[in-house]
């Protein structure tokens, strides 16, 4: 498994690093419910087998324990690439071109696809090419900020306040260098946009 095709397993499947087989078997059944391709309401083929890849390698006990070593060493380097770049002036732009990155992810999809116009977390890391860990900040500012909102399935959409804060703030980043997942620059964004 190469670290650029990494996935989350314990994200997919929404369950803590230490969750036991009983509970991954349990979140398993209640979300393969929730996304199996003949429920007509909320299926998804997509993220139904996600799930199914994730359940079976998190309930094999030899497979989990293999694939463990793999999430431990990918979260440690996530840490290290954070714990590079702490606290200067240059992380505080940083942080603001994240947020307006996410909120123009999640603007995106709500245009393009207004009947799911969600997207997980995961997927957002992904998208984005940014780890969860810078992540976690970013999404917690948002909600706070009523930008964002987090569904009971964890996914997370805009709002119409994230809309408008995006269309008025658009044009102060557009002369900027987007964020780029290839790329781990720092894009130098102008303060107002907070």
């Amino acid at each position: 498994m190469s670290d650029d095709k990494f996935t989350d397993y314990y994200e997919v499947l929404q369950v803590s690093t230490n969750a036991e087989v009983d509970t991954v078997h349990r979140v398993y059944r209640l979300l393969a419910q929730r996304f199996h391709p003949d429920n007509q309401e909320t299926g998804n083929a997509r993220r139904f087998q996600e799930l199914t890849q994730a359940y079976q390698v998190l309930s094999d006990p030899e497979r989990r324990a293999k694939y463990d070593v793999t999430h431990n060493r990918m979260k440690q380097d996530r840490w290290r690439l954070i714990a590079s770049g702490e606290g200067s002036e240059t992380d505080f732009a940083f942080e603001q071109a994240i947020r307006l990155t996410v909120l123009e992810a999640l603007y995106t999809k709500r245009r393009v696809e207004p009947h799911q116009p969600d997207i997980f977390v995961g997927d957002l890391e992904q998208l984005i090419g940014r780890p969860r860990e810078q992540l976690e900040f970013t999404v917690w500012y948002l909600i706070q900020k009523s930008y964002v909102q987090r569904s009971d399935n964890s996914r997370l959409t805009i709002t119409v306040a994230g809309a408008e804060f995006l269309e008025q703030n658009y044009h102060a980043r557009a002369p900027y260098k987007r964020l780029n997942p290839a790329s781990q620059d720092k894009p130098d964004v102008p303060a107002s946009v907070a």
